[in-house]
């Protein structure tokens, strides 16, 4: 353990209310790895499973699941009868995460720019000013999770809703890089404007523009990580 560098355990995590008709372990996964990929819960942090199961109310096996499956997708490190720690942010996951989702959306914009929606359009331009008042706000929570409902609205217009959830499930590492990368000065109104040229250019039914806006508009965090490196020097690994 002492080549493991360390934050303290979270003192309290975000309330969690069970659903008693489900099982609990999908349930702790998806409440950590929510704050995980939040950076409420730091890289570095050390998760004990006895404390998190005092803190859910549960016996250790739910918990013992949960963090098995945030392994499986690299959120966190288990050291077998030590301890599990919540894992540095992996860049090359990162990176193979955002082409995939790039390789993905570049064709959902296509298509809708061959038909464009009016109910589409202005379901996001609504969107686009919900963000800015969450911009405003500094709301940067909301922010994103404003910022995702931006992009799965294309993904269910496209009718491949499936798409989005399997690009959700691979993009830990790149969604906990947003994260970092949002409260930047600017970041969220280059985001802003980006969707803006994403939904003009679907709405003028030019499908070259619309990639061009996504292609740019995704190019965004992994092109600033030097500035994500510069402030949270110890979050990072390649």
């Amino acid at each position: 353990m002492s080549t493991i560098t360390t934050e303290p355990a979270p003192s309290g995590l975000v309330p969690l209310t069970l659903d008693r008709s489900r099982h609990a372990a999908p349930q702790v996964f998806e409440h950590l790895r929510e704050q995980i990929v939040t950076v409420r819960i730091a890289p570095g942090t050390v998760l004990q499973r006895a404390d998190l199961a005092a803190q859910y109310g549960l016996s250790q096996t739910p918990i013992r699941d949960a963090l098995i499956k945030l392994g499986e997708e690299g959120l966190v490190d288990i050291f077998p009868q030590h301890a599990t720690v919540v894992s540095a942010v992996n860049v090359s996951m990162a990176r193979q995460a955002h082409f995939l989702r790039r390789s993905i959306e570049l064709e959902i914009v296509h298509t809708l720019a061959q038909a464009p929606s009016p109910v589409l359009v202005t379901r996001l331009r609504d969107s686009i000013e919900l963000q800015k008042v969450l911009a405003e706000r500094e709301n940067y929570a909301e922010f994103v999770l404003a910022d995702q409902a931006f992009h799965r609205y294309m993904y269910e217009a496209a009718q491949v809703p499936e798409l989005w959830t399997m690009v959700r499930r691979q993009s830990g590492s790149l969604d906990r890089l947003r994260n970092l990368h949002i409260p930047i000065p600017g970041k969220t109104r280059r985001v802003i404007a980006d969707h803006i040229a994403i939904v003009d250019a679907i709405a003028a039914g030019d499908s070259d523009a619309a990639q061009a806006a996504l292609r740019e508009h995704l190019s965004g965090t992994l092109s600033h990580l030097d500035d994500i490196r510069q402030r949270f020097p110890n979050y990072l690994k390649e």
